[in-house]
């Protein structure tokens, strides 16, 4: 059994705080642990979630080689690391590294470029998402959440 396995779940615990961003969730949880409250007995909940998706640009299939080189080469570049712990001669280790570099990116610009051609113009376009909520709730265990909400009041932190 873990130290807090007693504490209430996540959503039937009392709101200290409640922030537009996840940001000053994390400032105002900071704030209790740099004023020595035992944080351990909170959580960030985040309500009203969305995905965003950010759209980046169109994705050709020079642009998807591109990207298959970059990712091939760092690929490329940990197995050439891995393999020159093998070596017995130094010049041996610097013609690892630049092979595993070199064929991981040769390797990384094919595939890149043939998953983008056969995917036939679907998602033409290269994005970025991630999830945020509408606004993100401070809880705390029912025994510290007035202990908790008092610190943020008293020294402002109670709203974003």
């Amino acid at each position: 059994m873990t130290p807090h396995a007693h504490a209430a779940p996540e959503a039937d615990r009392p709101v200290v705080g409640s922030y537009p961003t996840y940001e000053g969730a994390q400032h105002a949880v900071d704030f209790l642990s740099d004023h020595h409250f035992p944080v351990e007995r909170t959580a960030i909940i985040g309500s009203d979630l969305r995905m965003v998706e950010t759209v980046l640009g169109r994705l050709t299939r020079g642009k998807a080689a591109l990207a298959g080189a970059g990712t091939g080469a760092w690929f490329g570049l940990l197995v050439g690391l891995l393999l020159s712990v093998f070596a017995a001669e130094g010049n041996a280790v610097l013609v690892l590294i630049l092979s595993g570099l070199v064929y991981g990116a040769l390797f990384g610009a094919v595939f890149g470029f043939a998953s983008h051609a056969v995917g036939g113009g679907h998602r033409d376009f290269a994005s970025r998402s991630r999830i945020v909520a509408a606004r993100y709730d401070v809880v705390a265990d029912p025994e510290v959440a007035e202990d908790a909400q008092n610190e943020l009041i008293k020294l402002g932190w109670r709203e974003g």
